[in-house]
C-alpha cells in the first residue's frame, strides 16, 4: 500500500497542528503538539477507513506527515 498524504499545519491563533488529508475522507483533528498528533493519527486514520468502507486487508497504514509552521512576525522587528 502506497503511504497516505496526510498535511499538518500550525493555527497559530487556536495554538493547534490541524492534520487534513485527501486520501482520508473525513480527516480534520487538530493536536497541540506533533507528537500528540502523531499518536492521534495512528488511532484515526485506521476508523476513518473503516467508515469509508476502504479495503483494511493490509493491517499497517502508513502515512507520511508534511507539516509546516508559518512563524509570523512583523516586519519592523530587528
Amino acid at each position: 500500500m502506497q503511504p497516505l498524504k496526510i498535511n499538518a499545519e500550525w493555527d497559530n491563533e487556536a495554538s493547534v497542528w490541524v492534520a487534513t488529508s485527501n486520501d482520508i475522507n473525513g480527516l480534520a483533528i487538530e493536536a497541540s503538539t506533533m507528537d500528540a498528533l502523531i499518536e492521534r493519527l495512528k488511532i484515526i486514520i485506521p476508523e476513518l477507513i473503516e467508515l469509508n468502507h476502504k479495503d483494511m486487508s493490509d493491517n499497517e497504514l502508513p502515512f507520511v506527515l508534511n507539516g509546516f509552521f508559518a512563524n509570523r512576525t512583523s516586519p519592523h522587528v530587528r
